[in-house]
């Protein structure tokens, strides 16, 4: 019997009501279906005094999960999905995205196709793409504070974010440079569509091996966002005297002081997204940001106005 994992944000009645249909569904064909929440994928953020998460990324995989199993369903919107990709990626289980949320940028399918969805996976009929995650630590000294897994993007910045920092970034072998901004963002391919596109950062192709660094607001004409292969760590030594914050994915963050550096490196463990039908990005970015229409087109359905 097929054990298929089911991750789903229980806090939405929608989500909810949909993992009911397809635990149905799924047991009348034969297969288990193992249910966790999309909770336990969420890190969270640590308070200024406490001693930092010191588990490692590998605590948020659910202990009812295991790396035979073949796929696990999502319900909820992305960041359910951010969520769920902590979830899986350290046993590479493949996540099928369903959409229950908003906008669904990194949705697979909706409801309106749930039907067929099943059809699809109880057949084994569809394959799986790789997206690099990073892994973002905090470390003091040789001391691991805190650490996550993120598939968008690290933000570091003073708090409130109303004032210019002084950041020192060292590049792999490269000689460190200074940026004076608001903030940074270390972003993968897969964040280059989300926090680091609205600080004016280039999109990138998920397939690309590269990382990105966006300053937020720079001081200066000649800094500005900067691509570079993802075998490169990155270390962001923050020097600014008064502590900084960072948030990571939008779901997961602490404080960082001036004695703390931030290390950001490629994992080894990419999400591992479950495809039916072949993934058009150029076509995602159509349909969702609009890009690539007529100035007078409106973002939604994709289509060129008549």
């Amino acid at each position: 019997m097929s054990r298929i994992g089911l991750i789903v944000n229980d806090g939405k009645a929608l989500a909810l009501a949909t993992a009911a249909t397809i635990e149905a569904r799924l047991e009348a064909a034969g297969m288990q279906v193992v249910r966790v929440s999309s909770a336990g994928g969420v890190v969270g953020f640590a308070n200024p005094d406490q001693h930092l998460r010191a588990k490692g990324y590998t605590a948020c995989v659910p202990a009812s999960f295991d790396a035979d199993m073949p796929l696990a369903l999502v319900l909820g919107g992305d960041g359910t999905v951010l969520s769920a990709a902590r979830q899986t990626a350290p046993i590479g289980v493949p996540i099928l995205t369903i959409n229950t949320g908003h906008l669904g940028f990194l949705a697979e399918a909706y409801l309106k196709d749930l039907e067929s969805v099943l059809d699809q996976v109880i057949a084994g009929e569809w394959t799986v793409e790789e997206r690099s995650m990073l892994v973002v630590s905090v470390m003091r000294g040789e001391q691991r504070r805190w650490e996550v897994l993120c598939l968008n993007e690290m933000a570091l910045h003073r708090e409130p974010l109303t004032s210019m920092c002084h950041f020192e970034i060292a590049i792999g072998r490269h000689a460190p440079v200074d940026i004076a901004a608001d903030g940074v963002i270390l972003s993968s391919p897969t964040g280059s569509t989300a926090y680091a596109l609205s600080a004016g950062g280039p999109v990138i192709t998920p397939d690309c091996p590269v990382l990105q660094l966006t300053p937020i607001a720079a001081h200066s004409l000649a800094s500005r966002a900067l691509v570079f292969s993802d075998r490169e760590p990155v270390t962001v030594f923050p020097a600014t005297p008064e502590r900084l914050m960072m948030v990571v994915d939008g779901s997961a963050g602490c404080y960082v002081w001036p004695e703390d550096r931030v290390l950001v490196r490629r994992s080894e463990h990419p999400v591992r997204f479950v495809r039916l039908a072949d993934h058009e990005f150029f076509q995602v970015l159509r349909n969702k940001l609009g890009w690539g229409l007529p100035h007078v087109a409106k973002p939604g359905n994709g289509q060129a106005p008549s």
